[in-house]
């Protein structure tokens, strides 16, 4: 009980908007780039949960066979989705860098700096490489400018958003741990996002947190936590989804 938050309401509701934040992400920018009816915001709760329960990018390739089967949507989907995940990928190392710079210089637990260190310049060759990417954009993506400006703005949006909520989440479940310490548990966490085809990230991160600080880590166990409850809502919304889908395959 003495893991719950105080305010679990404030805490449940972050956990549900970082929940919604890909998808309806997702629906806005394919909405533009796709003109994708609100009908199609199923078919992207799905990719969601494909690329962090199943596979990585998993994904991808289901929203990719998706819009190939509907006629009219797109006629080079493959293009679409390449540069969407090129440019959240390129969002998402940016992020992961400011906040490894923000944690390492604010950290006071000496465990969690000698994870950090090591990935700060490989972090740094990555923003090399991606502003190389944007460097020669006209020949790497396939989106017209000012669609590539709507998709990075979207995908800076939903990262700081998604930050935002977690450290809110976590200080509601911990409200003893100071700052520092969740903004370095986040840089870890972005760091483990990071690597491809990995699903169930804050499982995977609370493995780490549970080797640095034992068994009776509470971080671990947030973090384990938290993990489940993601896993808990994608099958629940594939369920659903998959109820829907029946529902209207015996009405018709």
């Amino acid at each position: 009980m003495a893991l719950l938050p105080r305010f679990p309401a404030a805490a449940y509701v972050s956990f549900a908007l970082i929940y919604l934040a890909q998808p309806i992400a997702d629906m806005v920018i394919y909405r533009r780039v796709w003109n994708l009816p609100v009908s199609g915001i199923g078919a992207l709760f799905r990719k969601t949960a494909i690329n962090e329960a199943v596979l990585g990018y998993g994904g991808e390739l289901y929203l990719y066979l998706w819009a190939r089967r509907r006629a009219g949507l797109t006629h080079t989907p493959f293009a679409a989705i390449k540069d969407v995940n090129i440019l959240s990928a390129m969002m998402g190392f940016a992020l992961t860098l400011v906040i490894l710079v923000l944690a390492a210089a604010c950290a006071t637990n000496a465990d969690f700096v000698r994870l950090l260190r090591p990935f700060l310049w490989p972090a740094v060759a990555v923003i090399v490489l991606a502003l190389c990417v944007l460097a020669f954009a006209r020949r790497v993506f396939s989106l017209r400018p000012e669609d590539i400006r709507f998709v990075t703005a979207v995908h800076g949006i939903r990262l700081a958003a998604t930050c935002t909520l977690s450290l809110v989440m976590w200080a509601y479940a911990l409200p003893e741990v100071t700052l520092d310490v969740w903004v370095t548990l986040l840089a870890v966490t972005l760091l483990g996002a990071r690597i491809p085809f990995l699903t169930n990230t804050n499982l995977v991160v609370g493995n780490v947190v549970l080797l640095l600080f034992g068994p009776e880590s509470s971080f671990a166990i947030l973090l384990a936590g938290t993990a489940v409850a993601t896993l808990g809502a994608h099958l629940a919304v594939v369920a659903g989804l998959g109820v829907q889908d029946l529902w209207r395959a015996v009405r018709s």
